[in-house]
């Protein structure tokens, strides 16, 4: 084999290694883009939602379901909160596992504004054990809290505490 060959062959194994390199070193995935590398979420069209679509916005993933009384009953404050931290830069979004037919019926029956979805797996899944479990994620996808159980999302408290985030 010729130098040329062999010179062209060293620099472009050189530059492969060098690229695979610079992805796994430079490419740190935030806390959101890992949620959905490993689950799947579909809205009440049945349609595919990209979580990393959210990035610049402070998300909070509420798990829920329509047999859970806790869940129900943090819904109205959690309504008023989205109204007051929208200049802030929240999008709540409300999770089950059940179906999409079952979730779109207690929407239609009780009139709440939320983005829901359907998880394409079960709570298990995703390490939820307890409803509800909320996610609060920053403008940059970091998970910065997890709540487990019922919250007053419209008590002064927590509305001061989700504006200083």
């Amino acid at each position: 084999m010729g130098f040329i060959k062999k010179l062209v062959i060293v620099i472009c194994l050189l530059f492969f290694f060098r690229c695979d390199s610079d992805i796994t070193q430079n490419k740190k995935l935030s806390d959101i883009e890992s949620l959905q590398l490993k689950a799947s979420f579909v809205d009440l069209k049945n349609k595919k939602v990209d979580l990393t679509s959210f990035k610049g916005k402070k998300v909070i993933i509420n798990h829920w379901a329509t047999w859970c009384s806790p869940c129900i009953k943090e819904m109205p404050g959690m309504i008023k909160a989205q109204q007051v931290l929208k200049d802030y830069n929240y999008t709540f979004l409300l999770v089950s596992d059940e179906n999409i037919s079952k979730i779109s019926k207690f929407k239609n029956d009780k009139k709440y504004d939320f983005n829901f979805l359907k998880s394409v797996g079960s709570n298990e899944t995703f390490g939820i054990y307890s409803l509800p479990t909320s996610y609060i994620f920053n403008e940059k996808g970091i998970k910065i809290e997890t709540i487990v159980g019922t919250v007053v999302w419209d008590s002064e408290k927590m509305i001061n505490k989700l504006k200083a985030f």
